[in-house]
């Protein structure tokens, strides 16, 4: 097969948030970079945020990144690593004002500061009031974010790739990653990418799910990257289903809604929330929400039981003002998709699965961390991961909302300085004979000669409805079970699909195939991981195990592709602040 070959000093995967701010650290120090892109970068997931980016900047109270990172350790469950918490909270202010710097047009208050809204789990002095911590760029913040990134980027004459797909990382006979095999979507043109520092920003697999908030590029290439390679991934277990996602659709309902002061409401019109969370209410975090939003529903309390069913959002009371000023984005989305005027009515919604709280694991600078037969951590020299696909872990067992960008930006900065450092230090551009060059390219190899065969959209279809039914809110051991040896047959089903189209330009097909074998390795740890931990905690919600755990489950589960599992203890020692200690998590 003909290949070209591209030398870089770094070479970036995902030009979401994560990668472009990577990119963009990398640039300005005059290395030569590169960022491989599937969709033109601007279309990359991170513009589909809605809500905002969480900092404790005290424009509208005062507020401390202690009680920031207090809120997000309690918010993961304890199951958070707390010095990786401790490090975003910090940083935020500083990279709020770095974003502002760039450029980033952040909504502003009458006296010119950003902007702060509440959002769920976030608390002034360690939970006694809610929070205005949420830096909004009205409810388009990722977009606003992801602009800004690429135009800077642009500015650092970072080189790109767009319209490119990873296939495969490049692992030499010394197990060193020599960097990454990548096809050009438009053309066929193959080529390996070698690089001294691949940093994979891959986001995040939702796609696993029948619904999802999550674009149709969500497909985990950046954990069957790793998973191929030999390396586990962390707390995959753990899938954050965010409570207001337009039903049978997906579409997200930013919780912005709630911050401004709307709320859900079940058939009789009653405010549930407050029976489950009587202090925060709506502003309870996510899988409080979800799991209220589900036993409403199993209850028989949606709107339409035989069908879809649904809560209802209402922000009518809001008035036109705050709706068109502050949430444009959502009243277009919901008179487009259910075409409900939400200044005069409330919006249906439902549960639907949004983030990934696990990943490839990481430590705080972004270097990805593997485990040896003797169960001994090691770093993987030269390769890092940043953004959702990485577990840093920052959000344990569940996200709080507006973390997640705030992710990004840190740990991209932090993979950027760390990844400039080592290259400056010597990191070395590690050979790759054409045999590691092979079995990277395997994959696609396999694909382009099977001519007979199933159709992989059916086994798509199906490993998505068996997530939905078996791996959704709520868990249960025997249908866990059912569903992991659903997903067992078809993994072996996949091997023997087929590609008929055998073209070469925009070969749309090819791409969906190959996002399929990442997807497909995705849901079947997903089963393995959840299966394994028997407790209730966070998102991952057991029937059988309704109870958290502590003393046989505050640990980290890591997953091989083979099925193997082991384990890695939860860091509780922050470097400049007592540790906060597990407790009952109440809302």
């Amino acid at each position: 097969m003909k290949l070209s070959t591209y030398v870089f000093d770094a070479v970036i995967i995902g030009a979401g948030g994560a990668g472009l701010r990577a990119a963009l650290q990398l640039a300005n120090s005059e290395l030569k970079v590169a960022v491989i892109s599937k969709v033109f970068p601007t279309r990359s997931h991170t513009v589909s945020a809605q809500g905002g980016i969480a900092a404790a900047l005290g424009n509208m109270h005062p507020d401390d990144w202690r009680w920031h990172m207090y809120d997000t350790v309690k918010g993961s469950d304890y199951l958070g690593d707390q010095d990786s918490i401790e490090y975003m909270c910090e940083m935020a202010p500083a990279a709020m004002y770095e974003l502002e710097h760039m450029g980033m047009p952040f909504s502003r208050l009458d006296d010119g500061k950003i902007y702060q809204r509440a959002f769920g789990g976030q608390t002034i002095d360690y939970g006694k009031e809610v929070a205005h911590r949420t830096c909004a760029a009205a409810d388009r913040t990722g977009h606003a974010l992801l602009h800004t990134l690429y135009q800077s980027n642009i500015q650092a004459k970072t080189h790109f790739f767009s319209e490119w797909f990873a296939i495969d990382l490049v692992k030499n006979a010394q197990n060193n990653i020599a960097g990454v095999i990548a096809i050009c979507i438009e053309t066929g043109e193959m080529a390996f990418f070698n690089a001294k520092a691949t940093i994979i920003a891959t986001g995040g697999a939702g796609r696993i799910y029948e619904t999802t908030t999550n674009a149709h590029i969500n497909t985990g290439d950046g954990l069957g990257m790793t998973l191929r390679a030999g390396i586990p991934v962390q707390d995959i277990e753990m899938w954050q289903f965010h409570p207001t996602g337009l039903p049978g659709i997906g579409n997200l309902i930013s919780e912005g809604v709630r911050g401004e002061g709307g709320y859900l409401i079940n058939k009789t019109g009653e405010r549930f929330m407050e029976r489950y969370a009587p202090h925060a209410k709506d502003l309870a975090s996510r899988d409080v929400i979800a799991r209220a939003i589900a036993l409403e529903l199993r209850a028989g309390n949606g709107f339409n039981p035989k069908g879809v069913d649904f809560v209802k959002l209402k922000m009518d009371q809001l008035g036109p003002e705050v709706i068109m000023s502050k949430l444009p984005g959502i009243r277009e989305l919901s008179m487009t998709f259910v075409g409900v005027d939400p200044i005069k009515d409330p919006v249906p919604v439902a549960p639907t699965c949004h983030y990934m709280m696990g990943g490839i694991p990481t430590n705080v600078h972004g270097q990805v961390i593997t485990q040896t037969a003797e169960g001994n951590d090691t770093i993987v020299q030269g390769l890092y991961a940043i953004g959702e696909c990485a577990c840093v872990s920052v959000h344990g067992a569940n996200r709080l909302g507006s973390n997640s960008l705030l992710d990004l930006v840190v740990f991209g900065r932090a993979a950027g300085i760390h990844a400039e450092h080592e290259i400056n230090q010597g990191l070395p551009l590690h050979p790759a004979t054409d045999t590691d060059i092979d079995t990277a390219l395997s994959r696609i190899e396999r694909w382009d000669r099977t001519k007979k065969g199933e159709n992989f959209n059916d086994i798509r279809a199906d490993m998505q409805k068996v997530m939905q039914e078996d791996f959704g809110v709520f868990r249960l051991e025997q249908s866990m079970q059912s569903g992991l040896k659903k997903l067992q047959q078809l993994r072996e089903r996949l091997n023997h699909a087929c590609l008929t189209d055998d073209s070469k330009i925009f070969n749309t097909a090819r791409i969906e195939a190959l996002e399929l074998d990442n997807l497909i390795e995705v849901a079947f740890v997903t089963a393995i991981a959840a299966l394994t931990r028997k407790e209730s905690r966070g998102a991952h919600s057991r029937e059988d195990y309704p109870k958290r755990d502590d003393k046989n489950w505050l640990k980290h589960i890591i997953c091989f592709a083979d099925g193997q599992v082991a384990y890695r203890p939860v860091n509780m020692k922050p470097a400049n602040v007592p540790p906060f200690e597990p407790k009952e998590r109440v809302y």
